[in-house]
C-alpha cells in the first residue's frame, strides 16, 4: 500500500515565511545588540574602574606636591636670604604661622637650625612633643637633595594619620637648618575612599565597590573600615594587591578580574588599580574593586530589557502575521474547500473572489472552469442516459426478436424481466444490480437466434437429438455476448438460467451457492411467466396456484428465498395476473374473430406457429415437454 504524504497547509508557510523575513532577524539583531551593548558597557564600567583608580591616584598625587612644595618653598626663600639669621627671625615665624592658616591639612611647620632651638608652629591640639618627635625622626631619616617624604604615620596624641615633608637649608653651601611640614592625611583618605565607618563584611555582602590605599609593603593607608587603617592591615592576600605589588609599581594603572573570599563565600570580583606616586621615595597602590555580578547588574538589565523588548516585537509581529496570513490565505482555503466540494460532486459550487488581484483572477477562472464542468458533466449525463437508452432499446429490440419468432410468446423477455426487478427489489439489491439483473433477464434466451427455425417452430415433439440442440441455446448465448464488454455483467443469468440447485440443470451442473442469485432469480421468473401465461390450447395458471407448485420445487430446483421473494412480490400486488399477462387469452380472441365473421376456428396446429418451446405445454396425456423440465413436471 502506498505512503500518504502528509500536507501541510498553506498558512503554516506564510507564517513560517513571517518568521525567517521578520521575526528572526528581529531576534538575531536583539541578540546581536544586546550582546554588542553588553560589551560596550563591560568596557565602559571597565574604563570607568580605571579611570576611577587613577583620578584618586592623581589627587594623593596632588597632596604630596602642595606640601612637597610647600617646605620646598619656604627652604628656597630661607636661602636666598644668604643670612642664617633669618632663620629664627620674629618674621620667619609670622611666616609659617601665615602657611599654618593657609593650609587647613598642615598640622606643624617646624624649622630645625643648627645648634640652636627648633621653630616651631602647629595647629591647637597638636601636643609639641609629638611634633619634635616627629620632625627629629625625619632629619634622621633624610637622605639626599630635595624634599624628602616619610612614610605615613600616626601621632600619638591624636592618632591622625600623618606624613611629614622635611628639606635641608643651605646657606653659603653649608646645612644652615632642616625644615619639616607635617600634613594631616585625613581628607585625602575621605575625598579618596569616600565612606567612612563602614565595615568590610557589609561592603561584600551588598556587593558595594570597595575603594582603598595601600603603601609600598601592602600596608592599609585608606579604607572604608577604620580598624583596617588603625591596624594597618596587609591586603597581600588579595591577587589584585599582590599583583601591583610584584609589577614594582612600574605598571600605572591595570584591570585585573580575579576571585576573593570573604567569610567562606566565594565573589568573582573585578577591579582597577593605579600607582600614585609621592616624591620620589614614596609609591601607594590606588585600588577598587567590586563584585562582577554586581558591577555588571546593569548588563545583565539592558539584556534583559532588550530582550523584552524584542520579544514584545516579535509577539507583535507574530500576530500581526497571523492576521495577514490568515487574510491573506483564506481566499485560498475558499478555493481549496470549493475544490474538495467540486471534487465530491457539488459542481454548483462556486468561489467569492478575494480582494487581491491575482486571487480574484485565480477565482474567477475558478468559477469559469467549474461552469465549464458543470455544463459537461450535465452534457455527460445526458449523453449517457442517451447511451443507456440506446443500450436498453438495442437489449429490448435483441429480447423482441427472439419472442417474435413466435407470437404466442411475444413479451416474455420483457415479462421476465420484470418479475426478476421485482424479486431482486425484495432481496434488497441494489439499484446497480437492479439494473444489471434487468438486462440479463432481458437476454436470457438471446441464444436461441442461434436455433434453427425448425427445430425452434417444431409443431410436434423434439426428438432428444433436437431437444439437446435446443439445450444449447445458453452457451450460444453466452458466446454470442461474452465478445462484448460492456455485457459481462449480464451473462450469469442468460446462461446459468437453466441451472437447479439440485445440480441437475444444465449447461453446467451447478449446485446451491455455485449458482449466482442473478441466475437463480431469471429461472424463478422464466418458469413463473410460463406457468401463467395462456397458451394456444389452455389457459396459464391461476397465481396462487403457480406460487405453490414453485414452493413445491424449493431445494431441487429453486432457491427458497428467491421464491418467497416471489411471493412477497406477488402479495404485495408488484406481481399479478395483470402484470404478468400481457396477451389476450387465445381462446377469447378466437372467439372474437369468429363472433366478428372472420372465419371459423382453425385447430391449433393448423393455425399458429409454435411459441417458445421453453413455454410450450402439450395438452395430451402422452406429451412431452420440448425444452424445459420444469414445465414438464409442472404440467404433469
Amino acid at each position: 500500500m502506498p505512503s500518504i504524504k502528509k500536507k501541510i497547509s498553506l498558512i503554516y508557510f506564510v507564517i513560517a515565511t513571517l518568521l525567517v523575513v521578520g521575526l528572526v532577524p528581529l531576534l538575531l539583531t536583539g541578540w546581536t545588540l544586546s550582546d554588542k551593548s553588553a560589551g560596550e558597557l563591560r568596557a565602559a564600567e571597565n574604563r570607568y574602574q580605571i579611570q576611577l583608580v587613577q583620578e584618586k591616584a592623581r589627587r594623593i598625587e596632588m597632596f604630596g606636591r602642595r606640601f612637597e612644595s610647600i617646605v620646598d618653598g619656604l627652604a628656597v626663600a630661607l636661602e636666598l636670604s644668604h643670612d642664617p639669621k633669618v632663620i629664627g627671625a620674629q618674621g620667619t615665624e609670622a611666616k609659617l604661622g601665615e602657611i599654618l592658616r593657609q593650609n587647613p591639612d598642615l598640622l606643624a611647620l617646624s624649622i630645625k637650625p643648627v645648634g640652636v632651638d627648633s621653630l616651631s608652629v602647629f595647629r591647637p591640639g597638636v601636643v609639641q612633643a609629638d611634633v619634635e618627635e616627629i620632625a627629629a625622626a625625619a632629619v634622621n631619616n633624610h637622605k639626599g637633595d630635595g624634599v624628602w617624604i616619610g612614610p605615613p604615620q600616626r601621632i600619638a596624641s591624636s592618632g591622625t594619620l600623618a606624613m611629614t615633608f622635611s628639606r635641608e637649608v643651605k646657606i653659603n653651601g653649608a646645612v644652615a637648618a632642616e625644615i619639616v611640614g607635617i600634613a594631616s592625611m585625613q581628607n585625602i583618605a575621605q575625598s579618596v575612599v569616600g565612606i567612612a565607618g563602614a565595615k568590610n563584611e557589609d561592603l561584600w555582602r551588598q556587593g558595594l565597590p570597595i575603594i582603598f590605599v595601600v603603601d609600598g609593603s601592602g600596608r592599609t593607608i585608606f579604607h572604608p573600615d577604620k580598624s583596617f587603617v588603625e591596624a594597618g592591615r596587609p591586603m597581600t592576600g588579595l591577587k589584585i594587591v599582590s599583583e601591583w605589588l610584584e609589577s614594582g609599581s612600574q605598571v600605572q594603572s591595570a584591570l585585573v578580574p580575579f576571585s576573593a573570599e570573604e567569610d567562606g563565600a566565594t565573589y568573582n570580583m573585578i577591579g582597577a588599580y593605579s600607582t600614585a606616586r609621592v616624591g620620589t621615595n614614596q609609591n601607594f597602590g590606588v585600588f577598587t574593586m567590586q563584585d562582577s555580578s554586581r558591577a555588571l547588574a546593569i548588563v545583565g538589565e539592558m539584556k534583559w530589557q532588550t530582550w523584552m523588548i524584542s520579544l514584545l516585537f516579535a509577539a507583535f509581529a507574530l500576530g500581526a502575521g497571523l492576521l495577514l496570513s490568515r487574510w491573506m490565505t483564506s481566499p485560498l482555503v475558499n478555493l481549496s474547500a470549493a475544490a474538495e466540494q467540486i471534487a465530491g460532486g457539488d459542481f454548483s459550487r462556486r468561489v467569492k473572489e478575494g480582494n487581491i488581484t491575482e486571487i480574484g483572477t485565480l477565482g474567477e477562472s475558478f468559477n469559469v472552469m467549474s461552469e465549464k464542468i458543470e455544463e459537461q458533466i450535465a452534457n455527460l449525463a445526458r449523453a449517457a442516459e442517451e447511451n443507456r437508452e440506446l443500450f436498453y432499446g438495442t437489449v429490448k429490440a435483441l429480447a423482441a426478436a427472439i419472442d417474435g419468432k413466435d407470437k404466442y410468446t411475444r413479451g416474455h423477455s420483457e415479462r421476465v424481466s420484470r418479475i426478476s426487478v421485482a424479486i431482486g427489489k425484495r432481496l434488497g439489491m441494489p439499484d446497480t444490480e437492479l439494473e444489471t439483473l434487468k438486462m440479463s433477464a432481458l437476454l436470457h434466451d438471446i441464444g436461441k437466434i442461434a436455433i434453427d427455425d425448425a427445430i425452434l417452430k417444431k409443431p410436434a415433439a423434439l426428438t432428444p437429438e433436437e431437444y439437446e440442440i435446443m439445450k444449447t441455446h445458453p452457451q450460444k448465448g453466452y458466446k454470442i455476448m461474452s465478445q462484448i464488454p460492456a455485457m459481462k455483467d449480464f451473462l450469469p443469468g442468460m446462461y446459468m438460467h437453466h441451472e437447479m440447485v439440485n445440480g441437475e440443470g444444465y449447461p453446467q451442473g451447478l449446485k446451491g451457492d455455485q449458482i449466482p442469485l442473478q441466475a437463480k432469480i431469471v429461472s424463478v421468473a422464466d418458469t413463473f411467466d410460463a406457468m401463467t401465461i395462456d397458451r394456444p390450447y389452455s389457459r396459464g395458471m391461476q397465481l396462487q396456484a403457480a406460487l405453490a407448485r414453485l414452493r413445491e420445487l424449493v431445494g431441487t430446483r429453486y432457491d427458497s428465498s428467491v421464491v418467497e421473494a416471489l411471493v412477497e412480490a406477488c402479495d404485495a400486488g408488484e406481481v399479478a395476473n395483470g402484470i404478468v399477462r400481457q396477451m389476450a387469452p387465445i381462446r377469447e380472441r378466437q372467439a372474437a374473430e369468429s363472433a366478428d365473421g372472420q372465419g371459423d376456428v382453425e385447430p391449433p396446429e393448423a393455425k399458429a406457429e409454435h411459441p417458445d418451446k421453453e413455454d410450450i405445454v402439450q395438452l395430451t396425456p402422452d406429451a412431452v415437454m420440448v425444452e424445459d423440465e420444469e414445465l414438464l413436471e409442472i404440467a404433469s
